[in-house]
């Protein structure tokens, strides 16, 4: 095992076969909505505890050293996801829990199928979900909203435009992708500038061990009604990347019986039903 600082004063020890150049360019460690995000953010949040307010004022936590424990390579070489734990304790010697499992940002997609023969004022309209295996999970058909991992150049909305043309083989331009997330942030009169942990504004399905924060997103498309039958059940995805994709149309009611075990589809229901529940939402006329 090897040490290296890529932090002020904080020592990162790094397992063998694991360079620091190859360290520094995975995602997670050279983006600022990553790894400088989690590591600022951690900083931030233990600058609080300064305060008299805070609970942890009278003997407050540091990080002291971050340990990579494993981690896994892509087909190109390039690291995928990491397993860290990081040693924040007190003077007393207390600990926090501090094992993470590092994959960086993701968004997820709601996407609205309108038949163009519908009333405009009815609510008919359809959500695309994928079928695909997540051996993770234990199934070789997940039901689920489609998503993806943001790339090294792409920003989020880029990244949700480029899953849903490569998963759904539908092309949507960026600007008429809707940030449910950054709607629900101004509705409930939250200011990024702020907000003293700088935390994204975005859903962690997992913040107990896992960095992930999903942006999700929405759009709607008018379609003919023929092409409804014709996207249910198409086979799509990125076969050379080893994705195996259903396609798979539902009704927006049944939305929540459907993705009932997806966490992202239902966090982007309940906010598209709030959000339209106090009209926040602009509908598309074409």
């Amino acid at each position: 095992m090897s040490t290296i600082h890529v932090l002020e004063n904080v020592p990162v020890h790094l397992p063998a076969g694991l360079s620091k150049e190859q360290l520094l360019s995975f995602r997670p460690f050279d983006s600022l909505t990553t790894w400088q995000q989690w590591t600022e953010t951690l900083n931030k949040s233990l600058t609080r505890q300064s305060g008299p307010g805070h609970p942890f004022h009278r003997d407050p936590y540091s990080l002291r050293s971050i340990t990579v424990q494993s981690f896994d390579l892509w087909d190109n070489g390039r690291i995928g996801f990491m397993k860290v734990s990081a040693s924040v304790r007190n003077s007393a010697g207390e600990k926090l829990p501090a094992s993470a499992f590092l994959r960086g940002p993701s968004v997820a997609m709601l996407v609205m199928l309108i038949p163009d023969d519908v009333a405009p004022d009815s609510d008919e309209r359809y959500v695309v979900l994928t079928v695909q295996p997540r051996v993770p999970a234990g199934s070789l058909s997940f039901v689920e909203l489609p998503a993806g991992m943001v790339d090294d150049a792409g920003s989020f909305k880029g990244a949700a435009a480029k899953e849903i043309e490569e998963e759904l083989g539908i092309t949507i331009h960026e600007n008429d992708l809707v940030c449910l997330n950054d709607l629900a942030a101004e509705a409930a009169g939250q200011n990024k500038d702020d907000d003293e942990e700088h935390l994204p504004t975005a859903m962690f399905p997992s913040a107990g061990g896992c960095d992930e924060h999903i942006t999700i997103f929405s759009c709607e498309r008018r379609i003919p009604r023929s092409q409804l039958s014709e996207w249910n059940g198409r086979l799509t995805g990125l076969r050379s990347e080893g994705e195996k994709i259903t396609l798979k149309l539902v009704p927006m009611k049944d939305l929540w019986k459907e993705g009932a075990r997806d966490a992202k589809c239902l966090g982007a229901l309940a906010l598209w039903e709030a959000l339209e529940r106090e009209k926040k939402l602009k509908h598309t006329k074409q």
